[in-house]
């Protein structure tokens, strides 16, 4: 204990000395990376300078262009926006326009080996719709239609931000500036640099040494690929439902089927995702089921891309700052909501505070731990969903408990509820845990593991859970 106080006294004089640091007119500010964390902070940062008078130069490094199909215009995600994330980004001025949007998805269908069920929106605030982050898979017909990173670079660009399209590779302190080098040789001094590359970028190892201050976050393997199935087929099958699998496979947390223009992109999450796995959820009925004649068609492309499961300690220092998933996002969910979060807190701490590791430790430090914080609480609720998965007797109480409160006229569907949060990420996992333990939840949980498991109920719900209710 003492030997961690005397560490953290260490840590907070380093803090005092640097508080020194602060943006001016005419300051320069690299954002190296152009996904959505790196747009949106570039777009608050901008809109901050303005009320605050400064003139800022902001360049934007990112290599690839958005409109590209495949992995030249990729970003490595399964492509899932929350409303309650876009009624967010409208009141910022950032209205998302319907030509973004691949699908509007009304309702997840629930696949497990006892049962499918589907679940509707509980409300109008938690629907989602599902995007491409580049300009489609592999081997697509070229879209005309721009991408949800591609929007958000627009967006950053009207606001006064620069596209640079070099690869950074380096950046070093010197003197009072960071100097950010790229891979052709470019080299420029900046008075802030923002890191969101994302932890798929060789270039968050590179600067998180050890000797560093910044720390990396702790990641996992997942798996993500592209089938092309063809609108009409896709609507047949599929319809305007996110299909999710909760199956006794071990190490998978979950898997998603997301239906978007002539593909449906799979997404796969657990721990660390590999081909054993890829191909024991491939052989299941379950997911055989969601094709035409139970035949999975071969996939377009595919990835095994890496993502944030803990916060990186810590993802700043002096005039840096690491935003999105270099730096923090919620568990397995909602990694877009957490880029506007951390991209915002970070580009109002620039402006308003400072750019030192003090400023960024008082101001934006705070976020990250909390978002950390609910992760925890997230992996506990994976956890008693894992113990759920294995359990045959407990996959049949929540069938049957789900297909009950969709059927019925009951306007509080606490089960329907907890599970399109989990899936959808709409809620803090502190919320849903908190719904775990009502006394109404508990008690109808129990009920129906007694009902699902009677023997003439199981066959008689099994019969109706079967048929997609």
């Amino acid at each position: 204990m003492i030997a961690a106080s005397r560490g953290f006294a260490k840590r907070w004089a380093r803090l005092a000395e640097s508080d020194q640091y602060s943006l001016s007119p005419g300051s320069r500010v690299a954002v190296i990376g152009g996904g959505p964390a790196g747009s949106m902070f570039s777009y608050f940062l901008l809109d901050f300078a303005e009320i605050a008078n400064l003139d800022l130069q902001v360049d934007i490094f990112e290599p690839r262009y958005f409109t590209h199909c495949g992995p030249a215009g990729c970003n490595h995600c399964g492509g899932i926006v929350s409303e309650s994330l876009l009624q967010r980004l409208a009141t910022e001025g950032i209205e998302l326009p319907s030509h973004v949007v691949q699908r509007g998805v009304e309702s997840y269908t629930l696949h497990m080996d006892v049962g499918t069920v589907r679940l509707n929106a509980p409300g109008l605030e938690k629907r989602i719709a599902a995007v491409y982050r580049g300009n489609g898979p592999r081997e697509s017909e070229p879209l005309h239609q721009i991408s949800f990173d591609g929007y958000l670079n627009e967006l950053a660009v009207e606001k006064g931000a620069r596209m640079v399209r070099r690869m950074v590779t380096a950046m070093e302190r010197t003197g009072d500036c960071i100097e950010v080098r790229c891979a052709d040789g470019h080299h420029r001094n900046y008075d802030l640099a923002v890191v969101a590359t994302g932890i798929n970028s060789h270039f968050v190892e590179s600067i998180c040494g050890s000797t560093a201050p910044i720390r990396q976050p702790k990641k996992t393997t997942t798996f993500i690929c592209e089938f092309r199935l063809g609108r009409s087929m896709i609507e047949e099958t599929l319809g305007d439902s996110m299909h999710v699998f909760l199956l006794d496979i071990p190490r998978l947390e979950f898997a998603a089927l997301i239906p978007k223009g002539d593909y449906a992109t799979l997404c796969m999450l657990g721990d660390d995702i590999d081909d054993d796995l890829i191909q024991s959820f491939f052989r299941s009925a379950e997911f055989k089921q969601c094709f035409p004649d139970a035949i999975i068609p071969p996939h377009a492309c595919h990835c095994l891309p890496r993502i944030n499961v803990q916060t990186a300690r810590y993802p700043f220092d002096d005039r840096i700052v690491m935003i999105g998933d270099s730096g923090t996002t919620r568990l397995f969910k909602d990694g877009l909501g957490a880029a506007y979060r951390t991209a915002k807190a970070a580009a109002r701490t620039a402006v308003f505070h400072g750019v030192s590791a003090k400023n960024f430790e008082q101001h934006f430090w705070p976020l990250c731990r909390k978002i950390d914080s609910d992760n925890r609480i997230g992996k506990f609720v994976f956890s008693v969903s894992g113990l759920i998965q294995r359990a045959r007797f407990s996959r049949r109480a929540v069938l049957r408990m789900t297909a009950l409160e969709q059927a019925g006229n009951n306007p509080r569907k606490r089960m329907s509820e907890i599970l399109w949060d989990i899936f959808s990420g709409s809620a803090p996992y502190r919320e849903i845990l908190g719904r775990t333990v009502h006394p109404a939840y508990v008690g109808g949980l129990i009920w129906n593991l007694a009902a699902s498991n009677w023997p003439s109920a199981r066959r008689r719900d099994a019969d109706t859970a079967g048929q997609g209710v």
